[in-house]
Order: structure tokens, then C-alpha cells, then sequence
């Protein structure tokens, strides 16, 4: 059963300054999720953007926001495939659980200065 859907869109430029910001990426993501964003080189803050997108989208599908909840413990991740999929730790596990979720469903896709995340809570 579908519990929460939620979507949201970033501009990559949001993403950019961030970068320019000594610290603030490392606030906002997990370190697997900074370490493979830049192996992808120019395509770094696309992917980064697309990240933060998802992790907005999970607040939105809890309905609560991401009040109390560490950024970093929310983390986008690939499969071989390239399919996203989230892996939560500490306070947004806890959330998570307490919401009742079993599972999350996340897409991601951008383009040029805009990226855009769902996410989708089973429980």
C-alpha cells in the first residue's frame, strides 16, 4: 500500500554555489553520495542536484518535511544498472519506521539546469 508520494525540483545552480561553499556539500549528503557525484566530473552538480530532489521528495512522501532529520543519513544510491534507489540511516530510518514504511521508490532525472526527484513510501 502506497503511503506518501511526494516530488520535488532543484536548480542546479542551488547545487553550484553549495559547491563553492567549503563544507556545505559534506553538510547536506552523505560522503558515498559526495565521493560519487565527483567521479562523474561535470556532471557532478546534476547529480548532486538530483539527490538533494530526492531527499526533499522523501520529507514530502512522510508529509512531515525533513524537520529532525539529518540530511546525511538519507542516501541516494545506483544500482550497477543505474537505477536509484535510497538507503536511510539514523534519524530518517527512525522516521521512516515510525511512519510505517516498508519500502521507498525514488526516480531521478535532469536536465541542463533543472533536476526533479520522486519518491514513493510502501508500507
Amino acid at each position: 500500500m502506497i503511503l506518501g508520494i511526494g516530488v520535488d525540483v532543484v536548480h542546479v545552480g542551488r547545487i553550484r554555489h553549495w559547491e563553492s561553499v567549503p563544507g556545505l556539500v559534506e553538510r547536506f549528503f552523505h560522503r558515498d553520495e559526495v565521493a560519487d557525484a565527483r567521479r562523474r566530473g561535470a556532471g557532478e552538480s546534476l547529480s548532486l542536484a538530483a539527490r538533494f530532489a530526492a531527499k526533499e521528495a522523501f520529507g514530502k512522501a512522510l508529509g512531515t518535511g525533513l524537520a529532525g532529520i539529518r540530511l546525511g543519513d538519507i542516501q541516494v544510491v545506483n544500482d550497477p544498472n543505474g537505477r536509484p534507489d535510497m538507503v536511510l540511516h539514523g534519524s530518517a530510518l527512525a522516521r521512516f519506521n515510525a511512519f510505517g514504511g516498508s519500502r521507498v521508490h525514488v526516480s531521478l532525472t535532469h536536465e541542463s539546469d533543472n533536476a526533479i526527484a520522486i519518491a514513493i513510501i510502501e508500507g
